[in-house]
């Protein structure tokens, strides 16, 4: 089968999700490799202490080339994606990083916590890819908080994948386009 460029446009958003070790993040640094500037936005905090989580971050720095910036934001994510250079595409890893470190916030401010990011996101004029979980997968949440998360980060992921010009979903290291392949539920 012949390789298919799956560049997206100049100023497009697009969505890559998938569940836990799918190869999204890989298919979204390729959606953005040949970009002169990119941004790198890690979202998921710093764990020091556990060996695993290091390792992972590792793999994820090692793949991405020396010119690419890195930005690292929590639940001030939408203020930090102002400071992006107007030239520079963005990729985001991972929105489910973002959710987390707002999960104290009760549900009226996370409300507005979501608009304002989503105001953001559609106010950028750069190229945009962000990575997403898909967390409804698998074991049903034994906590509240994890059910909490899990409604937040799948409610999330369905405004912006409302937005997107694209919208990948990332399986067993296939990526699928879901404009191309899916119907919108009403």
């Amino acid at each position: 089968m012949a390789e298919v460029d799956h560049k997206p446009l100049c100023g497009s958003l697009v969505l890559v999700s998938g569940p836990s070790r799918s190869g999204k993040s890989r298919w979204a640094e390729h959606l953005v490799h040949g970009d002169p500037y990119v941004t790198y936005v890690a979202t998921l905090p710093n764990r020091p202490d556990d060996v695993s989580w290091q390792e992972r971050i590792d793999q994820h720095r090692r793949r991405r080339p020396e010119h690419w910036c890195l930005l690292e934001a929590d639940q001030n994510l939408t203020s930090a994606l102002t400071s992006i250079e107007r030239k520079h595409s963005v990729l985001l890893d991972a929105v489910g990083g973002f959710v987390a470190s707002c999960l104290d916030q009760p549900t009226g401010q996370w409300l507005d916590t979501a608009d304002t990011f989503i105001h953001q996101l559609q106010a950028m004029p750069q190229t945009r890819v962000l990575v997403a979980e898909e967390t409804g997968w698998g074991v049903v949440p034994a906590t509240a908080l994890g059910g909490l998360f899990r409604d937040r980060l799948g409610e999330l992921t369905q405004r912006i994948q409302s937005i997107a010009d694209d919208s990948w979903l990332v399986v067993q290291g296939r990526a699928i386009n879901l404009r191309d392949l899916g119907h919108a539920v009403p």
